[in-house]
């Protein structure tokens, strides 16, 4: 599934509206950060997430290309997760955004303001 197309005509817009949906950066951070995890691994590391909600949000970023769903006929069945060439593309984005929202939450501390 190609990225959604953007009312406005913007490029950003649909990558943007891709990943901003709820939960998608958690599970694209845990996979940058982990590697190839299974599903339960997955589940376990994005705490609060329902099974239901991550298997929307996998399913999505699966039809983006963004990530790849590797499945293991065993008993019981290994499904692995891992970013696509696509998926890694975005990891210098994420650096980037992590280091903005660390120096914005020292600079808050610094000032007395309560983080969001």
């Amino acid at each position: 599934m190609p990225l959604p197309k953007s009312p406005m005509g913007c490029p950003m817009d649909a990558i943007l509206r891709l990943l901003m949906g709820p939960w998608t950066t958690y599970i694209l951070w845990v996979l940058r950060n982990h590697g190839p995890t299974r599903f339960g691994a997955l589940k376990r590391h994005v705490a609060g997430i329902s099974a239901k909600m991550l298997t929307e949000r996998l399913r999505l970023l699966e039809s983006a290309d963004v990530i790849a769903r590797t499945y293991t006929p065993t008993i019981p069945p290994q499904v692995t997760y891992a970013l696509t060439s696509r998926g890694e593309e975005l990891s210098e984005v994420f650096r980037s955004l992590d280091a903005i929202a660390r120096r914005w939450r020292d600079e808050d501390a610094k000032r007395g303001r309560k983080a969001a």
